[in-house]
Parts: C-alpha cells; structure tokens; sequence
C-alpha cells in the first residue's frame, strides 16, 4: 500500500481496464468493488490515510493485485 500515493491517473486507468478485461460479469465486479471501498471507508475511520487515494480506487487496486498474485498452497 505505500505505493498508493504515488499513482498516476494513467496506471489508475490501466489497472481499472485490467481488472474489467479478467472479470466474467461487469455487474459482479463492480458490486465487489463497491463493496469493500464502502467497507474499507467505514473500517478506516479512525484512521488517517493519505487523502488523495480515494476508497474506490484503493480498492481497485487491492482487487487487481489479489487477481494476480499467485496463491500459495501450503501442502
């Protein structure tokens, strides 16, 4: 997360469409993002973030980096 601040409207963007392009179903992503931008809002109240990463975009972000990291299966 320490990256957030220093994002640009173009990797915004690029991380938006990447994230549309893997999804099945536009409608089910974008509840998925609203969903836990609104969760993160209300969870983070007390604390203070850098208030030029929106909880929308945050969770943008959060969602692509889950779609792409590897999951590691412990045997």
């Amino acid at each position: 997360m320490s990256s957030f601040p220093y994002l640009d409207t173009n990797q915004i963007l690029y991380k938006t469409e990447e994230l549309l392009e893997t999804a099945d179903n536009r409608y089910q992503i974008t509840l998925k993002v609203a969903n836990r931008a609104k969760r993160k809002k209300y969870e983070n109240i007390d604390i203070v973030e850098d208030p030029k990463v929106k909880p929308v975009i945050r969770s943008i972000i959060e969602i692509v980096e889950d779609i792409n990291q590897p999951e590691f299966i412990i045997d």
